[in-house]
């Protein structure tokens, strides 16, 4: 056989295999499954070498930077057919706007991501915010976290976002995580792949993309990556067995999306300090190789401080690329990016090959989450779309599920309406409204700490950390100041002790002469109305602590109390 015949032949073959996703959706028939594949390969052979490259990045979108920046984004999507933006701060409506104008604008309709890990409030303060992944590792009834996301995913259709760049399956290890904590799930591997597969479907079986962060793991630095790059230093044997394994557990269960972090991991990448997320050895050998991923494979923001003071706009998404990288995301080097991907190309460092897999597993992706046409939002009363009150009833029902009793020793709970009790505030957050809430008339505020001595021997007096937890990145140590007013309460009182915040709250605080402990994970009016309500008896308490705490206090404790009176929650 000559040489010709067997480059066609070779061609041939290569040109014929099926094209395929990670993430396809629910029932499909094989007839609908080739539509899709024959979509992809016109749409891709209509496409120039710029347009192709264009689908390879995406770019942010913000409305609180002026006039000027939304002008330049214009830019990008008419000139450079862009694959993609995400959504950033923080006006729904303009938001909407826009993404009808620039969808119009482009030849192939865009993937529209956000960071809605906790909702749409994550970026869109009108939107309910729904609860951190640590509040939710709590809850026991995995369906739940499941109706979360498919709410999330009903909040995203409404925007016209397609794509939810979350979970994040991260196993926080390290209480002084200053960028995971409150968004991982927990500390044990098993409740981290569990509750993320729940919130995964969620999203996926409603059409909206997941995408699995931060791979190969950010659960263990002490280092903000949008600032520096951590490092990860342990062996092959541990990271198999912690930081891998989440990512390892998910990746035949039709996720979509992984995000690469910015990480040096040297157990997996020999040359020092090369990120994850440029690493060839990571992304390509390991991720698509071994691990035989076939869905989108996107690199963390592109913008942040652990690589972005190392290497300029365009050659990190170049280098990126070369990596293995589909996406690369929130690009500030469209054009030079595209320029060195295609001098790689000239030079045999990249082949076209690479180019047409990523570009053709975009658009079968974007096939699937119905973007072969767009039907443009409505932007008409979409900040109260987004925080109904079918939000509200959920959302309760997940910080209740969550609440987490870790100690009764003197049997406090439930509260007895007719018994005085003194409720004693510490910590820099807000708790009226749970005083409210509880709607005790036998509740007497001490405000100042002058007044403690006010209450008399043996009451019972229920302490409340309120810790500010308006980011999922305040601290969460308690001050020294708060232990001893709690210590001295405790010499002469029955304490009932609740942490509105995280569990790490508890990490040094003496609990030996404290009677009852409940952790209600956060700091906001739905978890006091459901704290109120489950401290009161409506409903039944039984959230396990999702994180190591300290050697008293494990990943997995907690008691259940069960009500007392029929359920308060509506069905909606």
């Amino acid at each position: 056989m000559n040489k010709f015949f067997l480059t066609v032949i070779l061609f041939s073959i290569y040109n014929f295999q099926p094209i395929s996703a990670q993430y396809q959706p629910k029932n499909w028939t094989s007839e609908q499954k080739k539509e899709a594949n024959n979509w992809v390969d016109k749409t891709y052979n209509s496409l120039s070498q710029e347009e192709k490259l264009g689908q390879l990045f995406i770019v942010a979108l913000y409305t609180n930077k002026g006039e000027d920046y939304i002008k330049n984004v214009r830019s990008l999507v008419q000139n450079e057919q862009l694959g993609g933006l995400i959504l950033m701060q923080d006006d729904a409506e303009r938001e909407i706007n826009l993404l009808n104008e620039f969808q119009k604008a482009s030849k192939v309709p865009m993937l529209i991501g956000m960071d809605a890990e906790w909702g749409l409030f994550q970026r869109i303060p009108t939107a309910r915010k729904l609860p951190f992944a640590m509040t939710l590792g709590a809850i026991q009834d995995k369906k739940l976290i499941y109706k979360m996301a498919a709410k999330i995913a009903e909040d995203s259709k409404r925007m016209g976002i397609n794509w939810d760049f979350a979970p994040v399956v991260d196993v926080n290890t390290n209480p002084n995580n200053p960028i995971i904590g409150n968004r991982s799930f927990g500390s044990e591997v098993d409740n981290v792949v569990k509750s993320a597969e729940a919130y995964s479907n969620g999203l996926q079986d409603n059409n909206i993309l997941a995408a699995i962060k931060h791979f190969p793991g950010h659960g263990d630095t002490s280092t903000d990556s949008h600032l520096d790059l951590p490092v990860v230093s342990h062996n092959l044997d541990r990271l198999n067995k912690v930081e891998l394994a989440p990512f390892k557990a998910l990746m035949d269960k039709n996720v979509g999306g992984v995000m690469i972090a910015h990480l040096f991991v040297p157990a997996l990448e020999s040359e020092k300090g090369i990120p994850a997320s440029l690493s060839k050895k990571i992304v390509t050998d390991l991720l698509k190789e071994k691990y035989g991923y076939k869905g989108l494979i996107i690199t963390d923001a592109l913008n942040m401080g652990a690589v972005a003071k190392k290497y300029k706009p365009g050659e990190v998404d170049a280098l990126a690329f070369k990596a293995g990288n589909d996406i690369m995301l929130f690009s500030d080097g469209v054009k030079e990016g595209k320029r060195l991907i295609q001098k790689a190309i000239d030079n045999n460092e990249i082949s076209q090959n690479r180019v047409e897999e990523s570009v053709k597993k975009i658009l079968l992706t974007k096939y699937y989450l119905g973007l072969n046409t767009y039907e443009n939002r409505n932007p008409a009363n979409i900040n109260n779309d987004l925080n109904t009150e079918a939000h509200q009833i959920l959302n309760e029902k997940l910080y209740a599920n969550a609440l987490t009793l870790i100690k009764d020793e003197k049997k406090l709970l439930p509260l007895d309406c007719k018994q005085t009790y003194y409720y004693v505030p510490l910590e820099e957050g807000p708790f009226q409204n749970f005083v409210d809430q509880l709607n005790l008339s036998t509740t007497i505020i001490i405000k100042k700490p002058s007044e403690i001595s006010t209450i008399p021997a043996i009451a019972t007096v229920i302490v409340g950390f309120h810790k500010d937890n308006s980011t999922a990145y305040k601290p969460y140590k308690v001050s020294n100041e708060s232990k001893i007013i709690l210590a001295n309460i405790a010499k002469k009182n029955n304490v009932i002790l609740e942490v509105f915040g995280s569990p790490y709250a508890l990490k040094d605080v003496n609990l030996n002469n404290i009677s009852t402990v409940l952790v209600a994970y956060e700091n906001n009016d739905d978890s006091f109305s459901a704290s109120a309500k489950a401290l009161v008896g409506k409903t039944k308490i039984s959230g396990k602590l999702p994180v190591l705490v300290n050697e008293k206090l494990k990943e997995g404790m907690g008691m259940d109390l069960n009500a007392t009176s029929k359920s308060f929650f509506k069905t909606k």
